[in-house]
């Protein structure tokens, strides 16, 4: 049984100031007990919204690692790319951000070059802030050839290589992403989401559980930790 507890706030400035509060306690508790922190943060619009608030924190930044928890194989300057966004917030308040994408051709290798990458960071994350899209998918664990292989990966495994299927329109490209294992590795998981479709759709995918079509589903399913879901209309 999944163990999600739903937050609901009037505006998306509501749930961006409780967000950033939260990340940042998560962020300081962290340091102040281990001397570091890491954590993984999504792409798409909800997470890069709320980031300002995050930064404008007065947190010992430069004891902070930020990875992505998916990226597109696009160029890092390309205005898909996840790590863009979050390297312009965060690098100039000094944290430590770190691409997970290689300039590879192959998408396999690719997830094979940011498993290596994420193999050198001191494990697990303690966080990791979740996206859902429209279609279910969450970080870049997409319906399509790939996804057992993201959802099935070992657990030493940190990232692998995917090409969604159908690939999204607004970025038609491959992917690396965090494996399931990897995801529900963290010590703390968070998602941030808005709309009443959106909601449904989640809170079926929790209900479905093991039985769910949706990756979202599938990842929650074998969650032992409970999870902090933020949402707005």
């Amino acid at each position: 049984m999944i163990e999600a507890e739903w937050w609901e706030y009037d505006s998306l400035d509501e749930l961006a100031d409780a967000v950033a509060g939260d990340v940042g306690f998560i962020i300081d508790s962290a340091i102040e007990a281990r001397g570091s922190s890491l954590i993984a943060l999504p792409g798409g619009k909800t997470g890069p919204a709320i980031f300002p608030k995050l930064a404008a924190q007065s947190l010992p930044w430069k004891r902070l690692t930020i990875i992505p928890t998916d990226e597109r194989l696009v160029a890092m300057d390309d205005e898909r790319s996840n790590i863009r966004g979050i390297a312009k917030t965060f690098l100039p308040i000094g944290a430590r951000v770190i691409p997970i994408a290689a300039d590879i051709a192959d998408y396999k290798l690719a997830g094979n070059s940011a498993d290596a990458r994420l193999q050198d960071l001191p494990w697990p994350p303690d966080l990791v802030w979740l996206g859902v899209g429209e279609d279910g998918h969450t970080a870049s664990i997409f319906a399509g050839p790939d996804l057992q292989d993201a959802l099935d990966a070992p657990r030493a495994r940190r990232a692998v290589g995917v090409m969604p299927d159908p690939l999204p329109a607004e970025a038609p490209v491959a992917r690396v992403t965090l494996t399931r294992a990897a995801i529900l590795s963290a010590r703390t998981m968070l998602i941030a989401l808005t709309g009443e479709a959106k909601r449904a759709m989640l809170e079926q995918a929790i209900a479905d559980g093991h039985s769910s079509k949706l990756p979202i589903g599938r990842v929650l399913a074998e969650a032992e930790q409970p999870i902090d879901i933020h949402w707005c209309p």
